[in-house]
């Protein structure tokens, strides 16, 4: 190569660098600084203005930037190129601030943050299905909802949807068992006005006298049973469609979940690990995992693999099973799960088999199935 072909050729090269920098390419295998745009979907009413407060300039808790409107009520605020990683609330008229905690956004998310939040008292309400029929077990339950604390105010948002079994012990005393019950209105709104938890509608759908036949996967020598499967037919056939349908729930697995306890702990297990396109986490409470001589967790261990969900177990240390509940986890560990990230289990020393034990745990189930960071979309 002659020397002018090198002269050439470096001042081709230099050239494109410079065409790169200006074009803000920083090269092969290094990302580009983007700015983050916070989109903020919301109503104001008329007259009404959004503004946004955070801890890190230009953004400061002291007052707010100014949000732009756009059509369809939503208001937008994008930030400097050098701002990736910051926490920030949006306020009505930059008087009133968001009901919950801090928004966070790192490096990691999205750039693009989309938020639908709400500005009243975090007070959710319960909504009652009287006698709703399943076709599968050609029976009628009622059905209880939990709509959360937004729902009436930001009609742009949609939830995730927590199916929970024995219902009637969710929300009143006057109908839980020994007239105690798990307080899940009560627990919802406070965690949600901590900030601690997303928003979620949540199902309690009541037992009936086939409780026992409806919540076991196989059939047990002494108790009978085995009917999970038809039970689990009608929640997915029936009374999620008409939730997806009539309520503004997201339906993907993703935004699915299922809790319960006892026999309902085995059950939101069994479902978790038979439909995992459907649940994508499930709680499973005090679970009856010694039904039919642990027949569930024989079928776990001979799996030798792992299935994309997340799993919450718990177990008190009166007479709670906590041994099965172990053997339970441990099966789950050999098939790939790892305690802390996709499998959380919580020994509860003084706790019994009962609904204030239950009562009582209920904040961790809720903190592991719907964290709060989960509040931030992409579109």
């Amino acid at each position: 190569m002659h020397f002018r072909q090198v002269g050439i050729g470096l001042r081709v090269g230099v050239l494109l660098a410079l065409l790169f920098a200006l074009a803000g390419w920083a090269g092969p295998g290094v990302a580009a600084s983007e700015p983050v745009r916070i989109y903020v979907h919301y109503d104001t009413g008329w007259g009404n203005s959004l503004s946004i407060r955070g801890d890190s300039a230009p953004l400061s808790w002291n007052a707010g930037r100014p949000m732009t409107w756009t059509s369809g009520n939503v208001w937008v605020w994008e930030a400097p190129s050098t701002l990736s990683s910051f926490e920030f609330k949006p306020l009505i008229n930059d008087t009133t601030w968001s009901t919950g905690g801090n928004y966070k956004v790192t490096a990691a998310t999205p750039r693009s943050v989309h938020i639908y939040p709400f500005f009243g008292a975090p007070q959710g309400r319960t909504v009652t299905l009287t006698g709703f029929y399943s076709p599968q077990l050609n029976n009628r339950r009622d059905i209880t909802l939990y709509l959360p604390p937004s729902y009436g105010e930001n009609p742009a948002k949609r939830y995730p949807v927590l199916y929970m079994h024995d219902g009637q012990n969710l929300f009143d005393a006057r109908t839980a068992f020994g007239g105690v019950e798990w307080q899940v209105d009560e627990t919802l709104d406070r965690l949600i006005g901590q900030g601690t938890v997303r928003e979620t509608i949540v199902v309690g759908i009541n037992n009936t006298a086939d409780r026992i036949s409806e919540y076991t996967p196989t059939t047990d020598p002494q108790y009978g049973g085995g009917n999970a499967n038809t039970y689990l037919d009608f929640v997915q056939q029936t009374l999620k469609p008409y939730i997806d349908t009539h309520y503004r729930a997201f339906s993907g697995a993703p935004d699915t979940l299922m809790t319960g306890s006892s026999l309902g702990g085995l059950l939101s297990c069994y479902a978790g690990w038979t439909r995992g396109t459907v649940y994508g986490a499930v709680g499973c409470m005090s679970s009856s995992f010694w039904w039919s001589s642990e027949a569930f967790t024989h079928t776990v261990q001979a799996y030798q693999g792992k299935k994309p969900e997340r799993f919450y177990l718990d177990a008190g240390g009166n007479n709670d099973g906590a041994t099965e509940t172990i053997h339970f986890r441990d099966a789950l560990i050999a098939d790939g799960y790892t305690s802390g990230t996709d499998l959380q289990y919580v020994y509860d020393p003084a706790g019994a088999h009962n609904e204030s034990s239950w009562a009582r745990r209920l904040p961790a189930v809720l903190q592991y199935l719907l964290p709060a960071g989960a509040e931030i979309r992409t579109g």
